[in-house]
Order: C-alpha cells, then structure tokens, then sequence
C-alpha cells in the first residue's frame, strides 16, 4: 500500500486530508510539526509528502532543506499544501524540488487526491466490508 505523509498542524485540515486519502485506498499517515514530519521522513520513508509551510518546530521549508541534504529522501515527492501563494514562496518551493503546490483556502480534497495520483499513481482497491 502506497504511504502518505501528512505535515499539517491545523487538525481539521490533516484528519480531513488522511481521510480522503484513506478512502482512496493509501495509507496516511500524520505529523503535526516539522521536526516530527522530518523524523517520521526518514524513519518511514514514505511514496509522497503533504507539506505545509507554516509549522512549529520547522517549518515546510526547512523540512524540504532536510530531505534535499539526505541522498535517500531526495526523491520522495512533495505537494505543498499552504495558505499562502506568493510567488517567493513558490519559487522557494520550487528551488527546493518541490512537486506540486496547493493553496488551501481553495484546494478541494478531490483535488489533492488527483494530484496525489499525478504523482505516484491510485491507491490500492478499497475492500468494503
């Protein structure tokens, strides 16, 4: 099953988020700072990253300085799911490698889900019970 890695400290947002992803067949997973996300990245390595920028502890930057300076974790891709779209910050992102970006005041959770397929391909059948 294919991993997902949530770094998001507004609760509504992230449960909301493993929700969706859950009923799409991935296995999310979350973390609510950046230290606890770049630790969770390297202990679990997980198949894609959702990211927000503005965290405690680390923020979504300097989480993706981190994976960029471990070989390893280079190539897990990252969406970055913010409430902001200035174009610094984009730029940043994408200096950084990331794979795609989100606002969220105007992401739908269908949306993140395409991209999330964009990236690593669909999730695994959904067993009903």
């Amino acid at each position: 099953m294919k991993r997902i890695l949530i770094i998001e400290d507004e609760v509504l947002v992230g449960d909301l988020l493993k929700k969706k992803l859950a009923d799409e067949g991935y296995y999310a997973f979350l973390a609510r700072d950046g230290e606890k996300g770049l630790e969770e990245i390297r202990s679990q390595k997980p198949d894609l990253v959702l990211l927000d920028i503005v965290l405690p502890r680390l923020n979504g930057f300097e989480v993706m300085e981190g994976m960029k300076k471990e070989g390893s974790l280079q190539h897990i891709p990252v969406i970055i799911i913010s409430n902001s779209g200035q174009p610094a910050e984009i730029e940043e992102a994408k200096r950084l490698g990331v794979a795609d970006w989100l606002v969220k005041t105007e992401f739908d959770p269908a949306e993140v889900v395409e991209k999330v397929q964009k990236q690593i391909g669909p999730g695994d059948e959904v067993q009903s019970v």
